[in-house]
């Protein structure tokens, strides 16, 4: 059960995702995306997979996105991604790849649908709001 993360430890929605994935007992393959970007076909697989366009996968905030232009809607998915190669900051966060499929987890508990194995237990995110149940069921907000 192997499970894939592209992360980065600064943004606090990776770092829970992480720590779910961690509660359900698995330790995954962490890519630094800022240190080790996916290559052009990697990028463009996962947001394929994960059901997105390249736009949707496109980060705003605390990116260069606006400098950039990138809310010009005539640009091409060509040209999106062409953006995302050369900032990374720009790809949003964070993309978890298992078995049961890709997913850009935002917010976090939507890793949960991908898992291929339970919660161990409660599990909470860094502000407090309750997830996981003791008993290791997603509590519905």
């Amino acid at each position: 059960m192997s499970v894939t993360i592209y992360h980065n430890p600064d943004c606090g929605t990776s770092r829970n995702t992480l720590a779910m994935i961690r509660n359900a007992g698995m330790e995954p393959e962490i890519i630094e995306y800022l240190k080790t970007p996916p290559s052009r076909s990697t990028l463009k697989d996962l947001i394929a997979r994960a059901g997105l366009t390249v736009r949707a996968a496109l980060r705003e905030k605390g990116s260069p996105f606006a400098d950039l232009g990138l809310s010009d809607v005539s640009l091409t998915d060509d040209q999106l991604l062409d953006a995302m190669q050369e900032h990374p900051i720009l790809i949003n966060r964070p993309f978890v790849v298992t078995s049961l499929g890709v997913r850009l987890c935002r917010p976090s508990e939507v890793v949960l649908d991908i898992l291929p194995a339970a919660q161990k237990g409660t599990f909470a995110k860094e502000d407090g709001e309750p997830v996981v149940d003791s008993e290791g069921r997603r509590i519905q907000q």
